[in-house]
């Protein structure tokens, strides 16, 4: 741990530019995942990250061997871990007879745990279990959440939170409609949450807009939530911060009413309509009476002196 919190000085180029990479930027890089098995992690818990390990890829790092840690009573490991393979996400699986088929996923906030929720695997099935083709490495998936749970509970706010900053992969200017190729289900029913993994297929339907098929890919769980670690609202509210640099700069003047129409405000010095210049036709020329009366008009008035004869 001493050696990692140190202040480290590149010796080579190569080094320098590592550290770089890791420093603080405007538009920071796409989070990084790691996946973790517990000491006694069984046969289910090991294919299950492998499972998630396949869906996050390029986006992961996948530790092979046990690590004797519990999450919720010592962070020091985790953080270690974080730090070292440059990861803000977290899954570690692990299993017991108190919490069978554990599964606890969290993220980090500067390499400190923010919040974790622990779930608990009832059903699972796995990805080589469900004989259909599946989606290539590194595609975006859409997230769909169903359930009023999501909504009104505090704990599955922030599940749900936690499970698009997992899931969501990188942050794209533009769509298509060929890249839209699987879809991650989270229902929450009757106090469970099924996680269920489709595969978009877009079929010809005579029309220019394709007709829309799922056909289930795997993997597919049912989850209880078990026991959770949340950030408080303060330092919630200082992780979604966001720099100065990245906020769109308020606009003088400029409104906008209920139905988006934007209004502005423009000011003007006074004009003096006299000397506008407008189109020269002969019926608006002026004749000679006119100019003769505008003029009179515009010549100051002289002041008349009496002489006052002296005494």
């Amino acid at each position: 741990m001493a050696e990692l919190d140190r202040v480290v000085k590149p010796k080579t180029k190569r080094a320098k530019r590592f550290l770089e990479k890791r420093e603080p930027k405007l538009n920071e890089n796409v989070k990084n995942a790691m996946l973790i098995k517990g000491g006694n992690a069984n046969a289910t818990i090991t294919q299950v990250l492998r499972d998630m390990y396949a869906l996050k890829k390029p986006y992961s790092v996948l530790y092979k061997k046990k690590n004797i840690t519990r999450p919720f009573e010592d962070q020091t490991s985790l953080e270690f871990f974080s730090r070292k393979s440059d990861c803000s996400l977290f899954m570690f699986g692990s299993h017991n007879k108190k919490r069978p088929n554990n599964l606890i996923v969290g993220r980090m906030y500067d390499y400190h745990i923010l919040d974790m929720i622990e779930l608990g695997i009832e059903k699972f099935v796995s990805l080589k279990d469900i004989k259909n083709s599946k989606c290539p490495e590194g595609t975006k998936p859409m997230l769909i959440f169903a359930g009023d749970a999501f909504d009104v509970s505090e704990d599955y706010r922030r599940l749900k939170s936690l499970l698009i900053d997992f899931f969501r992969g990188p942050t794209v200017p533009n769509i298509r409609l060929a890249g839209l190729e699987y879809v991650l289900h989270f229902a929450a029913l009757d106090g469970k949450i099924y996680f269920r993994t489709y595969k978009l297929l877009l079929k010809k339907s005579g029309c220019r807009t394709p007709r829309i098929e799922l056909e289930e890919m795997g993997p597919s769980l049912d989850l209880i939530m078990r026991r959770t670690y949340l950030a408080s609202d303060d330092l919630y509210k200082l992780s979604m911060k966001l720099p100065k640099a990245l906020k769109p700069k308020k606009k003088k003047n400029v409104s906008r009413d209920t139905f988006g129409t934007t209004y502005g405000r423009i000011h003007m010095q006074k004009q003096d309509l006299s000397k506008l210049q407008t189109r020269k036709m002969k019926g608006l020329k002026k004749r000679p009476a006119e100019k003769l009366t505008d003029k009179q008009e515009n010549k100051p008035k002289k002041i008349k002196r009496r002489k006052i004869d002296s005494i």
